[in-house]
């Protein structure tokens, strides 16, 4: 398999949970507001020792679009966080809400569909 059938695989064997709904607040930082859909896949594992996050879009389809590889200074860490049924502009507003964080950043890596 190669990377991208590889996270196929891994989002059609998990469950999305949406934890933190469009319009909410990170549970540790009340200032950030997420413009989008966040949450993770249900049994599963990422560097940071939780699930798997996603951003979930509005194209219902269930398609990986691409992925955002964050560092964050205050966690010392980084992570890789699926985009799934994202347009265009919703991975745009992704990447800003990433990169203007002050703890750290991201990188956007799409996939050729």
């Amino acid at each position: 398999m190669d990377f991208w059938k590889t996270l196929d695989h891994i989002l059609d064997s998990h469950e999305i949970v949406i934890d933190r709904p469009q319009g909410s607040a990170h549970p540790k930082v009340s200032d950030m507001i997420y413009p989008f859909d966040y949450g993770y896949l249900k049994g599963t594992s990422s560097g940071d020792g939780n699930e798997i996050d996603v951003c979930k879009g509005t194209l219902r389809k269930n398609q990986l679009v691409a992925i955002i590889c964050t560092v964050d200074i205050n966690k010392q860490d980084t992570e890789v966080k699926l985009l799934v049924d994202r347009t265009d502009t919703e991975i745009a507003i992704i990447d800003r809400f990433f990169n203007r964080q002050k703890f750290g950043g991201g990188l956007v890596i799409r996939r050729n569909i």
